[in-house]
């Protein structure tokens, strides 16, 4: 044990010597430049829907400096609201794909590294990490002191290495992970597909009894060593040297073994804000679904040096419309505006609130409008009809070339619609080439797309639409199918904000694509639309549906639409693409997603050139865009009355941290337009 010890000291030594960490490969130095919101994965917009934005007028707070002053003016106590349609589902960061769940949980939990206002990686759980072979190796050596606790602070365990290799077997085990989140480590870890496949073939009570001890057949398979209670090492699948930017991610985060042992597997399934364990800057000390949940200063942090709010309430409203009049009567501290607030206020310049407009910055997530192609009757029965039209790229296309979103877009910017176009599957400022080209240009470029002008929708071409309508109609009549096909559309009953969203974008259809062709039905769930609208496979389309990237590269947002592949987020929960059976009618449709997921393939096995590597997954892309697999649709954009500073706030392109609220900067006073174009300037400058 001593001169294994010794190794890892010299180490460390040889990466503070060389400055390992700031030796980050050009694919990952230039991707985190690029601002942004997280983590990754899975987010439904539906509107622009937001909580609170962040704080003050300062210059931003560094992550890991000295503890600002204290302002008379900066809020202790913050209040902010949210829509009841986010609430949170999981309290297993592990399992959650969701950014509802991301944005409570990263509060909650640390993971290996964070990142800086400006998306830079920088220390976390981990103080000291690096590669000696280019990527092919990395170890990350975990602080001492830190400590796992109750709801109530008391302290539970030691925060280990130990704890990082039970979360990736948790991960990886398909009878307690279910699939979820299996997808990147299957993709850059060595091992981690093999020890999934292993583990499906178990039943779940010899699957439940597996960990990841030191002699355990986790540590045996996956190339994950734990050589001592402070330094945990990952063997990737060939160099990767991005792979660090894989450790803000939600699937590396830790789970305490002593935990699992305390509230047993299914137990852990099952956790709430009262029986999980905590390591993050806040605990959950009162959870009300539907309501309010109260975050608490966590005593126990290891971040001394950090600026935390003593408590931050959140409170669960129907609409926007209530955040407003809450945050007028002074109950919270930041309100996202309608389309009818923000029209009343900017018209007004006597309006008390019109020198106070703020536009949010966009966040990291890509919404698309997809189609459900084994949609489902309330009763169970396939709905035919739909099946049908769906599964045509004629009748997919007409859409794509058709549906003028602008209107839609006034929801959440009237004041700059086109500014939330979304012409890419992938997320614009990820990953740049060797000669610093945005890899969403290379796409474009497959595309043939013109600029983006913010005069029009590029991709609209009403002739285009009219002739793929007419083959549509066709095609589709032949083989039985009647118009106008009724299109299911679920928004949460008890939101009016929704309702009028998915009335204009009625509206929309109407007038792009014709009742003639098509019926936009507004239909309503209770309390959870995965439950009661997706996993039934009720819906036929899914709007306003956003991917945020894990890791700085193009796999993890396009293999989300893979088929075959039982870890792909989209294909399996939203799509439902591996749940058709091929026959005469749905055979070109099988055979598009076959060709996209052989195109992905062909670009994933790149290993050497990433330019070449970048410029396979722009072809891969622009397959799947063009033959209407993936429609894209829009970016986040909206405007604010906010106390928060949002240029304050950790700022990644991909990862799920966007939202920890730690060196948070605000204003109790509220920021004027003229304000936070300052704190926007000064942000902008230091990039």
């Amino acid at each position: 044990m001593g001169n294994q010890q010794q190794t890892e000291q010299a180490f460390f030594r040889k990466l503070k010597e060389d400055n390992m960490k700031k030796r980050v490969s050009k694919l990952l130095a230039l991707a985190l430049t690029a601002t942004m919101l997280l983590s990754a994965c899975g987010n439904n917009s539906g509107e622009a829907a937001e909580t609170g934005k962040p704080e003050e007028e300062k210059a931003p707070t560094e992550q890991t400096g000295d503890k600002a002053e204290a302002s008379a003016d900066e809020i202790k106590d913050l209040v902010i609201a949210r829509l009841a349609t986010r609430e949170i589902e999981s309290f297993n960061i592990l399992y959650s794909q969701t950014f509802s769940d991301f944005e409570n949980l990263t509060n909650l939990t640390d993971p290996l590294l964070e990142v800086d206002t400006h998306g830079k990686l920088v220390a976390c759980l981990a103080d000291e990490w690096g590669t000696e072979d280019n990527g092919l190796n990395w170890t990350f050596h975990i602080r001492d002191g830190v400590k796992w606790v109750d709801m109530n602070a008391n302290e539970k365990a030691d925060v280990t290495s130990y704890d990082f290799a039970t979360g990736m077997e948790w991960v990886l085990n398909f009878h307690k992970n279910d699939s979820s989140h299996t997808s990147q480590p299957i993709e850059l870890i060595a091992g981690a597909k093999e020890y999934y496949e292993y583990t499906k073939t178990l039943s779940k009570e010899e699957a439940y009894a597996l960990t990841a001890d030191e002699n355990s057949k986790f540590q045996e398979m996956v190339g994950i060593k734990t050589p001592d209670a402070n330094t945990i090492v990952y063997t990737c699948n060939g160099e990767k040297p991005y792979f660090d930017s894989l450790a803000t991610w939600a699937g590396m985060y830790p789970m305490s073994q002593a935990m699992v042992d305390e509230l047993g597997v299914d137990g852990v399934k099952g956790m709430n804000n009262e029986t999980m364990w905590y390591n993050g800057c806040y605990t959950m000390t009162s959870y009300i679904q539907g309501n309010e949940k109260i975050f608490t200063k966590n005593p126990t942090y290891w971040d001394t040096d950090c600026k935390l709010f003593d408590t931050v309430t959140v409170r669960m409203v129907e609409s926007n419309d209530v955040a407003y009049q809450l945050y007028q009567s002074g109950e919270i501290d930041s309100a996202s505006l309608t389309e009818s607030n923000l029209n009343t206020i900017y018209n007004d310049e006597s309006n008390p609130y019109h020198d106070y407009l703020t536009e949010v910055p966009a966040d990291k997530y890509s919404y698309q409008t997809r189609f459900n192609y084994n949609k489902k009757n309330e009763d169970g029965t396939p709905d035919t009809n739909w099946n049908l039209a769906a599964a045509n790229e004629a009748f997919r296309l007409s859409w794509y070339y058709g549906l003028d979103l602008t209107e839609y877009f006034k929801r959440s910017n009237s004041l700059d619609p086109l500014s939330c176009e979304n012409e890419y599957y992938s997320m614009k400022g990820f990953i740049y080439t060797s000669d610093g080209t945005d890899y969403t240009e290379l796409v474009r470029q497959e595309l043939g797309l013109p600029e983006l002008n913010g005069e029009k929708m590029v991709r609209l071409d009403a002739d285009k639409a009219a002739q793929y309508k007419q083959q549509a109609i066709e095609e589709l009549s032949a083989i039985g199918v009647t118009f106008p096909v009724e299109v299911d559309y679920y928004i949460s009953g008890s939101s009016q904000t929704a309702l009028d969203s998915a009335n204009v974008l009625k509206q929309v259809f109407s007038n792009s694509l014709g009742d003639d062709y098509v019926t936009l039905n507004i239909k309503t769930y209770v309390s959870s639309g995965t439950q009661e609208v997706y996993v039934p496979s009720l819906h036929s389309i899914t709007v306003g549906f956003g991917w945020g990237a894990d890791f700085g590269d193009p796999q993890n947002y396009l293999v989300q639409e893979a088929y075959g592949y039982d870890n792909a987020y989209y294909s399996n929960s939203y799509t439902k693409i591996n749940e058709v059976e091929e026959n005469e009618n749905t055979k070109a449709l099988l055979d598009s997603y076959k060709e996209f997921t052989r195109l992905m393939e062909e670009a994933d096995a790149i290993k050497d050139d990433m330019d070449a590597r970048y410029a396979a997954f722009a072809k891969a892309e622009a397959y799947l865009i063009q033959h209407g697999l993936s429609l894209p649709q829009s970016y986040t954009s909206g405007w604010t009355l906010t106390k928060i500073n949002p240029y304050s706030k950790m700022n990644a392109v991909f990862g799920c941290q966007n939202d920890k609220m730690k060196n948070w900067e605000t204003n109790a006073n509220g920021y004027t337009s003229e304000e936070m174009k300052a704190l926007e300037e000064a942000y902008n400058a230091e990039k």
